[in-house]
């Protein structure tokens, strides 16, 4: 197991590679960093979206580390330099989010728990923080806080779409074609991608590094989901949906919503972040889904509400 640099895309220094070995067998990639001086406040256990790799997130990890964390993060399944495990390597397929769940749990317990100093904290993106927010709700892991960017609650759509969408997908699932790919304008590798009205992020420099990743690594890339993803997305956003679901997750959530994130609901966001225990919300205005990769202006929001929220960051 090794990370990998591009030009634009150098490794943070101090890296720690390891294998994580799940319950029932699937090798992921981790990583795993020193703050940057002392004392050291915690960890944050960066935890990304589908499709996505460590490699992209470089540069939020130099950023968190400089703020005196450590960081752990890893490969889910299916992607970046964890095993895949269908006969088609290039597409992105679970079963089940527990399938994730999974993930998650033993890369706490072969990482961040020996190897990282508490406390313990949760930087999270779109299905990262969709499985971030069942391991709270099912007091699994026990974050002190949690950070959720993007959050996969609810597609956007207009009527009843997404709803005919998942209907599709667990049709084919049962007949057993659960593993064909999904061939839509959103599901688009961002290697493949125009930069031009794009949904993931208004800025040229880092949409074009996150694309060049891949173009130099393809190894690395997760193609389109399945239809039994979008089955086992869809039915886990669901339970997210339930009435009990959001009022159980005792952590303090911090909920950034891009105002224009077309990938995620908006709208859903905020009625999750109204329905938490300990919740709120921050929207970035012009953001677009992945908060991270935007310019400048709008990752410094970003940052100043992360500070107010994380204890010790600012």
């Amino acid at each position: 197991m090794e990370l990998h640099a591009t030009d634009s895309n150098p490794i943070p220094e101090g890296a720690d590679v390891s294998a994580v070995t799940t319950a029932e067998g699937v090798v992921l990639r981790a990583a795993h960093w020193p703050a940057a001086g002392s004392p050291q406040k915690g960890t944050i256990c960066l935890l990304h979206g589908r499709g996505e790799t460590i490699e992209k997130y470089f540069e939020t990890v130099g950023d968190l580390r400089g703020r005196g964390f450590a960081v752990a993060t890893l490969d889910w399944r299916g992607q970046g330099g964890s095993e895949r495990r269908i006969g088609k390597p290039g597409r992105g397929h679970v079963d089940s989010f527990a399938e994730y769940d999974r993930d998650l749990d033993a890369f706490i317990e072969q990482v961040a728990l020996p190897d990282c100093p508490a406390p313990y904290f949760a930087l999270a993106h779109s299905t990262g923080a969709l499985v971030a927010l069942r391991a709270a709700q099912q007091a699994r892991v026990r974050f002190q806080r949690m950070v959720l960017v993007s959050p996969l609650v609810a597609l956007p759509g207009r009527r009843n779409s997404p709803i005919l969408g998942f209907r599709i997908a667990r049709l084919l699932a049962a007949m057993g074609l659960g593993e064909l790919p999904i061939h839509h304008r959103r599901t688009v590798s961002i290697d493949r991608m125009a930069f031009d009205d794009n949904p993931l992020t208004s800025d040229p420099v880092r949409f074009e590094r996150s694309a060049n990743i891949i173009r130099a690594l393809p190894q690395l890339a997760a193609g389109p989901p399945t239809f039994g993803w979008l089955y086992a997305a869809g039915r886990a956003m669901q339970e997210a949906a339930e009435p009990d679901f959001a009022p159980s997750v005792r952590t303090p959530v911090l909920v950034v919503v891009g105002s224009t994130d077309r990938i995620v609901s908006p709208r859903a966001m905020e009625a999750l972040s109204l329905e938490l225990r300990a919740g709120s919300q921050v929207v970035i205005p012009g953001g677009r889904h992945e908060i991270l990769m935007e310019r400048d202006r709008l990752r410094g929001l970003f940052w100043a509400a992360f500070d107010q929220f994380i204890p010790g960051s600012g």
